[in-house]
């Protein structure tokens, strides 16, 4: 029997890489699947529609050096409020902790692996790096932490898809490379990862492993969006968002936060380093009895804390 032929598709705007298109494949087969339409009808349901942005064009720069992270979402959120898609698929960590008037976060779907992997071809672990030994890495926050560990690397400025970085890697450009365990382990690549950190010593991008489902603010509620999100995953991004709120300065503050679910208690960790890795500011708790509203409160006065007591040794200058 032939599928109906659907008459509204859900147009699905996402970025042009492969791990992008993973994400946005698992995204369109959540969709099609609370429509009640059956898997083969996907393309026809819920279509993808491949944007390219400016934070995929530019390879040479840092991030902070050009915008900052919004580099990677703006020509998809303008895609979604001229009404060329209906939803857009970010990796959350990617998306600012300021939403874009009329456009809203919908839905979070169950969070994949949180962790920094170290990965190289030659050494078991982050330890074992040689005195001076080179590190790849365009992320702020990754240079921070590792310099904090080892003042004594070199870091290397590492930017392109995974992909493009496990090349470079592997032509030798540099000893090691850190990267999303998720993003490994979503492209099939988890056999690189030598290492996976501890995500309580060395607290992630707030958002890391998550992807965000945006919609325009008329559809946060429509009944695919509502199917993909997972609360649990959900308390703990706003806990690590309410950090972001406060520490985030366009990809100029080195900083990462954790929370998790330890039976009914949410428990949050979040630090911010200097640049160089020199100093790092911490904060740790819990909450007993969390909701949405009580675990951003809980991250935003620890990043607030953190800012108060680090001033503008935190930001690059």
């Amino acid at each position: 029997m032939q599928p109906t032929a659907f008459p509204n598709p859900i147009r699905i705007g996402t970025r042009a890489s492969r791990l992008a298109q993973i994400q946005a494949r698992w995204t369109q087969a959540a969709i099609t699947k609370a429509l009640g339409q059956p898997p083969e009808a996907a393309d026809e349901v819920a279509p993808l529609v491949l944007i390219s942005t400016a934070g995929d064009r530019i390879q040479d720069r840092r991030l902070l050096e050009v915008g900052g992270k919004a580099l990677f979402t703006k020509e998809i959120e303008q895609a979604l409020l001229d009404g060329r898609i209906d939803c857009a698929v970010h990796s959350l960590k990617d998306v600012p902790s300021e939403q874009t008037p009329g456009l809203v976060l919908a839905a979070h779907p169950e969070r994949e692996d949180v962790r920094d992997a170290f990965v190289s071809p030659r050494f078991a672990r982050f330890e074992d790096l040689p005195q001076g030994a080179r590190l790849g890495t365009a992320s702020l926050r990754r240079q921070a932490q590792a310099l904090h560990r080892r003042p004594d690397l070199q870091i290397v400025m590492f930017r392109g898809n995974v992909e493009t970085r496990l090349r470079k890697l592997d032509a030798g450009e540099v000893d090691a490379t850190l990267l999303a365990s998720a993003g490994l382990n979503r492209l099939g690549l988890q056999d690189r990862i030598a290492q996976a950190f501890d995500p309580r010593a060395i607290p992630p991008a707030p958002g890391q492993g998550a992807l965000a489902i945006q919609t325009r603010t008329d559809d946060a509620h429509s009944v695919w969006a509502t199917a993909m999100h997972h609360a649990p995953t959900a308390l703990a991004l706003a806990a690590e968002r309410g950090a972001l709120e406060a520490l985030e300065g366009s990809c100029r503050t080195a900083m990462g936060a954790h929370a998790w679910r330890d039976g009914e208690t949410l428990r949050l960790v979040v630090e911010a380093l200097a640049p160089d890795g020199s100093t790092c500011w911490r904060r740790e708790g819990d909450l007993d009895a969390p909701d949405h509203q009580n675990a951003h409160a809980l991250g935003l006065a620890f990043g607030q804390a953190i800012r108060a007591e680090a001033g503008d040794r935190l930001e690059l200058g």
